[in-house]
């Protein structure tokens, strides 16, 4: 009999694995410590993705796999050395029938070579990018296995959508005031914008528009090329053509003109102008997610300004400023911009962010007879909440220094929501503002200085997939201001305390609706207009 070999108390017997169970452990540590597991969904937040295969360390927040150069805690490091990283194969383009990979490309920026760090945020801004193009109704990133361990095909999905669409729509009534301060209806306004945002799958945009109010047309057609004889530089052409008329003065106004239609506008001293000219335009992207953007335009002008004209601003009498040149003149102006966009969809949006500063100046060297400078700055922030409804807040600031023709200030109507906005730098509307705060206010149609915070909430009752998309119900308020110059250096007198500061509130409320053909808004805001939001003489 064989002696029996002692063993220590303190050790534990060795068990030997069986070979088979062996190589699975070497398998499964393998799978875990490489990432080579396939079918990973990519842009998505953990578990949404049900049935995707992913490794064990993928599902760590993004947050928890921003590192700092120093300062790394012990559990920080350890986790940097278990992120999951792939040598990237290539890039897969599914489900593009009409779009070319290579303009889906243009807004990818991995290529085969590149480590893929599954949580980079560049992921997402890439799903983003591709639906904020209007080309796509879904997009999908996922990650297929590669012909080596530790590499892999980044996939793309896309669900492609019309293209041809609707980007701006107008149809509402002009109106004029009584002296109660009551809308009179004067006349219908319409306009439309059309594009091909997708021009046989190029990713170049043709498009339209024209807007008709009484003896007033514009006319509007432009052309983008994204990438510029293959280049990364875009390039945009614009033509724009107006015969309008804008209206002038508070109450009690007088004036002398040399046309005989002029005259007939008897509550109102009336600008006849034409403008012919062309824009030109070149962007690059500053990142996946931000565009600088570079634009010339040139114009000519040809107005007709009354020879006399004064009107009650408060309770004195003084003569209208028109801010325009009479006679043939030249508008040059040069136009910088960076806009960031991260948001989700275009149109129906649930999160993400949309800002954008820029800046506009006339160059009298450049042969202009304006010169002035304008700054605007705006930002929009949709916020996901409970039960898929959305809010979502703004803030919009401008100024303008210097002479500035009229149509490049800051528009009343384009501020509240109850007043017709400018279509295609037509303002067919004649009305002064709401003005429930009984401010000052009322005494500008057009301004140098102007600013605004709106809140919106959204409540989805419609998703699909066939012609309609989706349908929002929503509201929103806001407060706005909007002043000239002269409200700072000049107050117009009769208003006394808080009634000299020109600001008012604006509300909305009706259906958004994302259409094969574009985005839809159904506002109620042109008929609660209608309603008299004060009460006495127009002043």
């Amino acid at each position: 009999m064989a002696p029996r070999r002692s063993r220590s108390p303190s050790r534990s017997p060795a068990i030997p694995l069986p070979p088979v169970l062996s190589r699975a452990l070497l398998a499964l540590c393998s799978a875990l410590l490489v990432g080579s597991c396939p079918g990973r969904a990519l842009g998505q937040r953990a578990g949404t993705a049900a049935g995707a295969a992913r490794p064990a360390t993928a599902q760590r927040p993004h947050a928890a796999a921003r590192l700092h150069a120093t300062g790394l805690s012990a559990g920080a490091a350890l986790q940097a050395r278990h992120r999951v990283r792939y040598a990237l194969d290539g890039v897969e383009i599914r489900g593009n029938a009409r779009t070319a990979a290579r303009v889906i490309l243009r807004y990818v920026r991995f290529r085969a070579g590149d480590v893929l760090d599954v949580e980079d945020p560049e992921i997402e801004l890439t799903r983003y990018r591709l639906l904020g193009t209007g080309f796509f109704a879904s997009v999908g990133l996922s990650l297929r296995k590669g012909a080596e361990r530790g590499s892999a095909t980044l996939v793309i999905d896309v669900l492609e959508r019309n293209t041809f669409v609707v980007q701006d729509l107008w149809l509402g009534i002009a109106a004029d005031e009584d002296t109660a301060g009551n809308a009179r209806p004067l006349s219908a306004f319409t306009g439309v914008q059309v594009a091909e945002t997708n021009l046989a799958g190029t990713g170049i945009t043709l498009g339209a528009g024209v807007g008709l109010a009484a003896d007033q047309l514009a006319l509007r057609t432009r052309f983008v090329d994204p990438a510029f004889v293959g280049t990364r530089w875009s390039a945009a052409v614009t033509l724009l053509y107006n015969d309008a008329r804008d209206f002038f003065g508070n109450r009690d106004v007088s004036f002398e003109s040399p046309l005989l239609e002029q005259r007939e506008v008897t509550g109102y001293a009336v600008v006849a102008y034409k403008r012919f000219g062309a824009t030109l335009g070149t962007g690059h992207d500053v990142s996946s997610s931000s565009q600088l953007s570079l634009d010339y335009h040139l114009e000519q002008i040809d107005a007709t300004v009354p020879t006399v004209a004064s009107h009650m601003r408060g309770d004195s009498r003084e003569p209208i400023d028109f801010d325009i040149l009479g006679g043939r003149t030249v508008l040059s102006s040069l136009r910088a911009a960076i806009d960031h966009d991260t948001r989700d969809a275009p149109f129906l949006t649930t999160q993400g962010t949309l800002a954008s500063v820029a800046v506009t100046v006339g160059v009298p060297p450049f042969g202009s007879d304006y010169g002035y400078q304008k700054f605007e700055f705006g930002a929009q922030r949709w916020f996901r909440l409970p039960l898929r409804h959305v809010l979502r807040v703004e803030a919009f600031a401008g100024a303008v220094a210097g002479d500035a023709p009229f149509f490049e200030k800051f528009y009343v109507g384009d501020l509240t929501d109850l007043l017709p906005d400018r279509l295609l730098d037509l303002a067919p509307d004649r009305r002064q503002p709401p003005n429930f705060l009984s401010t000052d206010i009322i005494e500008v149609r057009y301004g140098d200085f102007t600013a605004k915070i709106e809140a919106e909430y959204r409540i989805p009752v419609y998703a699909g997939r066939g012609s309609i998309y989706g349908v929002d119900l929503f509201a929103a308020a806001g407060l706005y201001g909007l002043a000239t110059r002269r409200e700072f250096t000049d107050a117009p007198t009769g208003y006394e305390g808080f009634a000299r500061v020109p600001v008012d509130i604006t509300y909305n409320l009706g259906l958004r609706v994302d259409t094969a053909a574009g985005g839809v808004t159904l506002a109620f805001s042109n008929l609660l207009g209608m309603i008299p939001a004060r009460r006495g003489e127009r002043r």
